[in-house]
Formats: structure tokens, C-alpha cells, sequence
């Protein structure tokens, strides 16, 4: 089970409402509304009754709400428990996003290591889904995400800043372009790929359509090759054509917002390691 649609189920008996529900973990109604229908499915029973103006929790709702709340207070003991040990041994949960820092990493962990030399990393990966609740809800300690808005508890620090591309299919007529504009494209097929905020969907454009759908894709890594087996157009860094080269493909340069990649922390850890990582984003940035 997952323990995230615990916590939206936790917070929807909380607002009886989905929309605010939905904003306080920074997604969208709908895939919200997703979460909580297959956490039913799973459990077997309605929480939750629903009408055009009201929700309110059923029976067995009240009860296993009470049960998730059991729950999850004692997930986040174990949490904090691990986060102590790993504070007095200076061993940092990454979680990357795709490429992460690109060729800035050595620069960042040498200042890391400058400011401390026993911080230490330990991996995780992140997804275009999950990259800011993983440091949200203490999964990892810092996360090297895309940056496009604040986001509630968390703190980031700008690290680096590079143009966005479209990636095409080498047999496109696009493929040979030097510059591409979102109205070039925008009726063009897109590859549906997941966001984890609606911020995330303004910055897309027209390729945030499909990005709440069942198969939408979560990890950067992936899009190169399901751009060239789909024959649709996706977008990306311009790191992209460095980091996950594929002979079917092209990284044809969009206009419009950059990607604005930063490290995220939580902003209640004041841990000494947390602080030399803050430090020496500044530094890089």
C-alpha cells in the first residue's frame, strides 16, 4: 500500500473537499482524486461519500482514517529516529532527478567536501512525479529537482540554469531545424509525461497534455527512447542530448522558459550537513 495515498486520504478527512485536499500536496484535483479511488480499490470499502457539493467520510471511513493517522504518526517516528542516525554519522539521502547537476556535480560535491569533508551521499532516484514530496516526506534529505515555483516546507537553492529542448524523432520534419517555437509544435503529437505540480504544467506548455494519464512517463532518462519508438515529441534539458544520446532522436532547441535546476531541502532540517549543502549550491550557483 502506498503510504502517500494514506496521507492524501488523511488530509481529504481533513478538508472534505478535494481541491484544497489536492493543493496542500501540490498536485491537481485529478490525479489526487486517483489516489484516493485506488487506496479504496486496495482496502476494499468506500472512505469517502461524494456528492456535487460535499464530501464527507462514511463509517468505515472514520474508523480507517483513525488507523492511517496510527499509522503514520509511526512512520514518521521511524523517520525522525533515522534521520538522528543519520545526522551523527553525516550521511546524506540523494534523490536525482535525471541527469541531476549535469557536469556541475564534482563542482558541488567539492564544495560539499570543502565546507565538510565527512558529509557522505548515499542514491536515490527521483521522478518527475514524486521529485518534491520524496524530500517533503523525508524519503531522501536533498533533491536535485527542476525548479518552477515554491513549494509548502520546502527551501531551494538555485544551482543551475540551461535552455529547454524539444526532443524529435530523427525522421521529423522538425529534426533538422535550428530553432523551434511552442506554436511550431503545439499540434504536433506529445508524449505524455508526468508533473508533479501545476506549475510544472504551465512551464510545459502544450506538452502538459496527457501528463495525468495512466502511462504518462516518469523518468527523464526514458524519453529519448520512447520518442523514438512512439514518434512523438517530448520535451527536455539540453543536457539531454549529452546525458541520454540515442541515433533515432534530435534535440532540437524550443523557445521559452529555461529548465532552472535547484537542490531542494526541507526547510525544519537545520542539520549541520543540510547547511553545507545550502552553502555550497550558493557557491556553484
Amino acid at each position: 500500500m502506498d503510504i502517500r495515498a494514506l496521507r492524501y486520504a488523511v488530509t481529504l478527512a481533513e478538508e472534505l473537499h478535494f481541491g484544497r485536499a489536492a493543493q496542500r500536496h501540490y498536485i491537481s484535483p485529478q490525479p489526487f482524486g486517483r489516489h484516493i479511488q485506488r487506496l479504496e480499490r486496495e482496502l476494499g470499502t468506500q472512505l469517502f461519500e461524494r456528492t456535487s457539493r460535499r464530501v464527507t467520510l462514511t463509517p468505515e471511513g472514520e474508523r480507517l482514517i483513525a488507523e492511517a493517522r496510527t499509522l503514520l504518526d509511526t512512520v514518521d517516528s521511524l523517520t525522525g529516529r533515522n534521520r538522528r542516525r543519520t545526522a551523527d554519522g553525516n550521511l546524506l539521502t540523494l534523490g536525482v532527478l535525471g541527469f541531476g547537476l549535469a557536469e556541475r556535480w564534482r563542482d558541488l560535491t567539492a564544495a560539499v567536501h570543502g565546507h565538510d569533508p565527512a558529509i557522505a551521499f548515499s542514491y536515490a532516484e527521483l521522478d518527475l512525479a514524486d521529485q518534491y514530496e520524496a524530500v517533503r516526506s523525508h524519503r531522501v534529505d536533498v533533491g536535485i529537482v527542476q525548479y518552477v515555483g515554491p513549494v509548502d516546507g520546502l527551501v531551494f537553492e538555485h544551482a543551475l540554469t540551461m535552455p529547454r529542448v524539444v526532443v524529435v524523432p530523427a525522421r521529423s520534419p522538425f529534426a533538422d531545424a535550428d530553432r523551434l517555437t511552442e506554436a511550431d509544435v503545439s499540434d504536433s503529437p506529445w508524449l505524455p509525461t508526468a508533473l508533479a505540480h501545476p506549475a510544472l504544467e504551465a512551464w510545459s506548455g502544450p506538452a502538459a497534455d496527457g501528463s495525468h494519464s495512466r502511462g504518462a512517463l516518469r523518468h527523464p532518462a526514458a524519453i529519448p527512447s520512447a520518442v523514438a519508438t512512439t514518434g512523438r515529441i517530448a520535451l527536455h534539458a539540453e543536457a539531454a542530448s549529452r546525458f541520454y544520446p540515442h541515433p533515432d532522436v534530435r534535440f532540437v532547441p524550443l523557445d521559452g522558459p529555461p529548465v532552472e535546476i535547484a537542490v531542494a531541502t526541507r526547510a525544519t532540517d537545520d542539520r549541520h550537513a543540510i547547511a553545507a549543502v545550502r552553502h555550497a549550491t550558493r557557491f556553484l550557483g
